[in-house]
């Protein structure tokens, strides 16, 4: 497994992953589009295999699933980086654009689609889940 490094736009956050993805996905909650202005392409980590250098701030709220979402930022510059659901306290989010090669990983599947403007690109190879999916492809609990 290779490790992965990824850092916020500033430079202040910086992390290494040191295990493969669980699941690669791109999502169209209302959330992650306030986030973004757009999907966001996210990749889901093993929570242990985070290591995180760098203080971040942190914003906690309900989401659509009604689980509580603590999503993890650079106070310095805002980059969105890191979320975590009471669903699956043992996995991390990581958004794959502060990734140093976002290109070493690839979405699997649109998640939320139920929730995308009619104007998103959403790539027809890929996967369409209308809302949060049960579990994702390693039999994780159900969302």
């Amino acid at each position: 497994m290779p490790t992965r490094l990824g850092k916020c736009l500033c430079g202040g956050v910086r992390f290494r992953l040191t295990a493969e993805p669980i699941a690669t996905r791109i999502c169209w909650c209302r959330d992650c589009q306030h986030l973004a202005a757009n999907g966001t392409v996210n990749i889901m980590v093993p929570t242990a295999a985070l290591d995180i250098n760098g203080p971040t701030s942190e914003y906690t709220s309900t989401a659509d699933s009604g689980n509580t979402m603590r999503r993890r930022f650079c106070p310095t510059c805002g980059s969105s980086l890191f979320a975590n659901s009471s669903a699956r306290p043992q996995f991390t989010v990581v958004r794959v654009g502060t990734l140093d090669d976002p290109s070493s990983v690839k979405p699997t599947m649109n998640i939320w689609t139920s929730s995308a403007p009619t104007w998103a690109c959403l790539d027809p190879t890929l996967e369409q889940v209308e809302r949060q999916p049960r579990a994702v492809h390693c039999s994780l609990t159900p969302a």
